[in-house]
């Protein structure tokens, strides 16, 4: 369970303890039986992708679901029951709402809200997240592009055996708040490149991301959010074109 991503300030101490306990309490429900947890409740995280909102506070109606999020950060699942909801995003420390957004949650449904864009245009994004393994020798990868400055982009799983294995790209003219939805492949290692559209992966090409290797296991279930490259010594600022990637863990083999 994350509430908080630096030790919240003295302000706002009981209001977070009380944010704290309920969540705590719900926490205790979920943890009695696995069954249980999956048939009555919803789960929520939150990943803040805006690079020059600064540091954020996530309400679910009037309770907390995170404090101080940065660029960049997230939070692990929060269980809630499932209802309605008032989503709010608001600058740390204070009410002040900077974005806002309704959301349906229902039992046994994962999801993930995107705090994105640039601070003029914060908005929310509700994605109904893939709770269940992919198939046997199979992994389960979705893209969703955040990153404000690249424009559209072609992105690569790029196995071992490198750029000369001629890798077919996974996705294709992303553009901005693009979502690909799940596309399987085989479960094995692999490394994340992402390419302006159109750019043709060879040994030689100059990458908007150049991302490590990571093993997959059969029946992951990644999502990959893309935000901007964040310019060293400036956390609120992205003047340059690359990306990062966000690798978020949705459900994996039992």
């Amino acid at each position: 369970m994350f509430l908080s991503a630096t030790q919240p300030g003295t302000s706002r101490r009981p209001l977070r303890h009380s944010a704290l306990r309920a969540a705590a309490m719900l926490l205790s429900i979920a943890l009695v039986g696995c069954q249980s947890f999956t048939t009555n409740y919803a789960q929520m995280r939150v990943i803040d992708t805006s690079a020059d909102s600064g540091v954020i506070d996530s309400y679910q109606n009037n309770s907390a679901l995170a404090y101080n999020l940065g660029f960049g950060t997230m939070t692990s699942y929060v269980p809630m029951s499932p209802g309605t909801y008032t989503l709010a995003a608001d600058r740390v420390g204070t009410r002040q709402t900077l974005a806002e957004s309704s959301a349906h949650l229902l039992a046994g449904k994962q999801y993930t809200e995107i705090v994105g864009n640039s601070l003029v245009n914060l908005q929310q994004t509700i994605f109904l997240d893939q709770s269940v393994p992919a198939p046997s020798g199979q992994i389960a990868m979705r893209l969703i592009h955040e990153a404000t400055h690249s424009g559209a982009v072609d992105v690569y799983l790029v196995p071992t055996l490198g750029r000369s294995a001629n890798p077919s790209p996974l996705a294709t003219n992303l553009s901005f708040g693009a979502n690909s939805g799940y596309i399987n492949v085989p479960e094995g290692t692999y490394a994340i490149d992402v390419v302006p559209t159109g750019t043709g992966l060879a040994s030689s090409t100059v990458t908007l991301l150049n991302g490590a290797e990571t093993s997959y296991a059969s029946g992951a279930v990644r999502t990959v959010v893309l935000i901007d490259q964040e310019v060293p010594g400036n956390q609120h600022a992205a003047l340059t074109p690359g990306v990062q990637a966000i690798i978020a863990d949705d459900a994996d083999a039992q």
